[in-house]
């Protein structure tokens, strides 16, 4: 026979759980910012795929979306001159694409938003964005350095810290549809590199998915996402929406 103590334990923690699963049913949705626009993509099915893909996984996230700037490779968006243009939102997301623009007074008003805490996510093009700029503010916010990318092809993709939350969902490797490999000039300070593609032209090993420290930021990043076909994959969608959970500390 179950004593009376026993019975009572049993209820309390009933009660704890029960009140537990209910707290995570009614969480806060994410606030996300995403801004893109620019060369090159189209992202209006990358915006719709994102979206999409976090309802798909039961991601409860408010979104605001910013499609500013154009179709061309220099533009500063009106967005950025407010200097708490980040203001209230858990995670951004980059996903613009504008590498000529080169005010340095410009980028460090996005940059100094991301060191004081707002968390990121940067994809694709992002990593080209401000290339042209003399200062190195946004590459270091970004962890990465590139300025120029190779052709688009199946890239074999080996998950290098499967233990990873971000990479829990990943396989130990997957091959993308047909994408561009980003070269990377340089890994900056604070940035962990979670999975890795080789180049077919030189063979050299290419971080491709990694996330950075910057300042008080969570930054998550992945070179990959040129093509619609890539932003219709589970595989790809699966990780950067368990980056989006990462940055936005979930």
């Amino acid at each position: 026979m179950i004593s009376r103590i026993a019975l009572f334990t049993l209820g309390v923690c009933f009660t704890f759980f029960s009140m537990s699963a209910a707290e995570v049913q009614g969480a806060e949705p994410l606030k996300v910012l995403l801004i893109t626009g620019g060369c090159c993509h189209d992202y209006d099915f990358q915006a719709k795929a994102l979206q999409k893909a976090a309802t798909d996984r039961g991601v409860k996230i408010e979104w605001t979306v910013v499609n500013d700037g154009g179709k061309g490779t220099e533009a500063e968006i009106d967005l950025y001159q407010n200097e708490k243009w980040a203001e209230g939102y858990d995670v951004v997301i980059h996903n613009e694409c504008f590498a000529n623009t080169k005010n340095p007074e410009y980028i460090r008003r996005i940059t100094k938003a991301h060191y004081d805490g707002a968390n990121a996510v940067v994809i694709h093009c992002a990593m080209h964005t401000y290339r042209g700029a003399e200062i190195d503010d946004w590459r270091k916010m970004l962890g990465v350095t590139s300025k120029r990318h190779e052709h688009k092809s199946n890239y074999a993709v080996k998950n290098v810290k499967p233990d990873h939350a971000v990479m829990k969902d990943f396989p130990k490797e997957w091959t993308t549809p047909k994408d561009e490999l980003y070269v990377i000039e340089k890994v900056w300070p604070g940035t962990e590199v979670l999975a890795t593609s080789v180049s077919e032209k030189t063979g050299d090993l290419h971080p491709v998915i990694w996330t950075n420290q910057y300042g008080k930021a969570r930054v998550f990043g992945t070179t990959y996402g040129h093509a619609n076909e890539t932003f219709a994959d589970k595989v790809f969608l699966d990780v950067v929406i368990n980056g989006v959970k990462w940055a936005a500390g979930k």
